[in-house]
């Protein structure tokens, strides 16, 4: 499944595209402490967070994460959703906490 099709399926926000009609998403990663992240996300996983800043975008690059997914209605700044879509980087926003959301995809990943 990719981004895009999962955003729109469980009803999140596109607020940056980047190569969320392409990428496979193959995982979940759920943290908000960014240094786990870096050393712990793994390639083509989904990042769960409430972290909407600059520095979520430099690490989901880091990480090469297939999106990040901001959760519980959290918006990110002008500056970060610049950034997200300079380093074309798929961010979604859901309503939902990172709980239910990443438990929404884990659903899509086990068919």
């Amino acid at each position: 499944m990719t981004p895009v099709e999962f955003a729109n399926k469980y009803d999140l926000e596109i607020l940056s595209v980047g190569e969320g009609e392409t990428r496979e998403i193959r995982g979940i990663y759920c943290c908000d402490l960014l240094s786990l992240v870096m050393g712990r996300a793994k390639e083509d996983d989904a990042f769960f967070t409430v972290m909407a800043n600059v520095n979520t975008i430099a690490v989901g690059v880091l990480a090469d994460v297939a999106c990040v997914v901001l959760c519980e209605g959290i918006r990110p700044d002008e500056l970060t959703l610049q950034r997200a879509k300079e380093q074309d980087v798929t961010l979604l926003l859901s309503q939902k906490d990172s709980f239910r959301t990443a438990l929404d995809l884990w659903k899509e990943l086990q068919r």
